[in-house]
């Protein structure tokens, strides 16, 4: 049977979590997110951050009992069915095109608006190929690239609040959300979280993964919630001040508050991060096909991994196909919206598995208890995200 090499420390398992949690959310999450959840937008990322710290309780207990490639895939198979195997599988790897989608859409946004389609599928195949070369030359080049998003998003910090968030003539005041668009907002603000999944996703490639995975989660994680806990205090301060969000809010931010340089940089940062972002979901999603090959729920040409760099190459190709897809047809509010309903089911799955074991008794009843209140909190932000869509156009 095929198997995946372990190269992965602590430290490199934080930064590929980070590299895909920094990235499409924090340039381009904000603009659908106002839209919903308007001045409770922080309360939205509240709501976004417990039920994705509920998802990883569940996710890591699993990781460090079943530390195999899939992530949920493969809990749902070992302790529930195997249809809710494949359920979990899927919605994962179309959750996450969904997700690459709006990365490459963003690149496109931030780098050269008009053609963001034409630059998103020329993202995709330069994530494949640095994917292709083996997830130890992506940490690292993830590593250089998070560095460089987090000096970029400190100065845009630092340059609102001395231009005190970009104050003009005109104020605008938020609209209150209403109690769907809080959980809407929230559904739109998980994606930003969504991340640590792909360090479970890692299981067969890092280091004693019983101890590595929940570290580098909750590294990863702790960084992440400050990040955008800050930013969204940014947001929402230029909002109140005037400024038009875009496809594009951070710049339209940066140029408010007088440094067109800076907004330079905060393009340049955005598409650094959206593609730290594509790396990590490109290969993650190929993690994922790879598992559900060698499972038999998929083409078992998708479980042969290459010799050279130990790489599942066939995985990650149909992956950048699938992301490639979703640059074509969809628009980033859409492919967010999409994302995080399809990837909470995939915890949905995470969480009865949990449940499964705690009624056998292997795992404590305090598990059962954040498996439940996880579970519902995923069934409630998806059907908001469902209702949300189905009566508003997400662009």
């Amino acid at each position: 049977m095929a198997e995946l090499r372990r190269v992965l420390g602590v430290r490199g398992a934080t930064v590929v979590g980070l590299g895909a949690m920094l990235g499409t959310g924090v340039f381009a999450a904000w603009t659908p997110a106002v839209a919903l959840a308007g001045s409770a937008l922080l309360l939205a990322l509240l709501i976004a951050a417990v039920v994705a710290a509920l998802n990883a309780t569940s996710t890591a207990a699993l990781a460090r009992v079943l530390p195999q490639s899939g992530g949920a895939y493969a809990y749902g198979r070992a302790y529930l069915s195997r249809p809710a195997g494949v359920l979990a599988g899927y919605t994962f790897v179309l959750g996450k095109a969904a997700s690459a989608g709006a990365a490459a859409l963003t690149i496109g946004a931030y780098a050269w608006p008009g053609y963001e389609r034409i630059i998103g599928l020329a993202a995709v195949v330069i994530a494949l190929v640095l994917d292709l070369r083996g997830v130890v030359k992506s940490a690292r080049v993830t590593a250089v690239l998070v560095a460089l998003v987090l000096a970029v998003l400190a100065a845009l910090v630092v340059a609102a609040v001395l231009a005190d968030a970009g104050v003009v003539v005109e104020s605008s005041p938020l609209p209150s959300a209403s109690g769907l668009g809080l959980v809407a907002g929230a559904g739109i603000l998980f994606v930003a979280f969504a991340g640590y999944a792909r360090i479970t996703v890692l299981g067969e490639e890092v280091r004693d993964p019983r101890s590595t995975i929940p570290r580098a989660m909750i590294a990863s994680f702790a960084i992440v919630i400050v990040t955008y806990a800050v930013m969204g205090v940014v947001v929402l301060s230029a909002v109140r001040a005037g400024v038009v969000l875009s496809a594009a809010p951070l710049e339209a931010i940066a140029e408010s508050a007088g440094s067109h340089g800076l907004a330079i940089a905060v393009r340049v940062a955005a598409v650094i991060a959206a593609g730290a972002a594509l790396l990590s979901l490109i290969a993650g999603m190929g993690r994922t096909l790879f598992a559900m090959g060698r499972g038999g729920d998929a083409p078992a040409a998708l479980a042969r991994v290459s010799e050279a760099t130990g790489v599942p190459s066939r995985a990650e190709i149909s992956a950048a196909v699938l992301a490639g897809l979703v640059v074509l047809v969809g628009g980033i509010g859409f492919a967010l919206a999409l994302s995080a309903a399809l990837i909470l089911t995939y915890y949905g799955v995470a969480h009865l598995a949990v449940l499964a074991r705690v009624r056998r008794g292997d795992f404590p009843r305090a598990l059962g208890l954040t498996s439940a209140l996880g579970l519902i909190g995923c069934v409630v932000v998806v059907a908001g995200l469902v209702i949300a869509v189905a009566s508003s156009s997400l662009g």
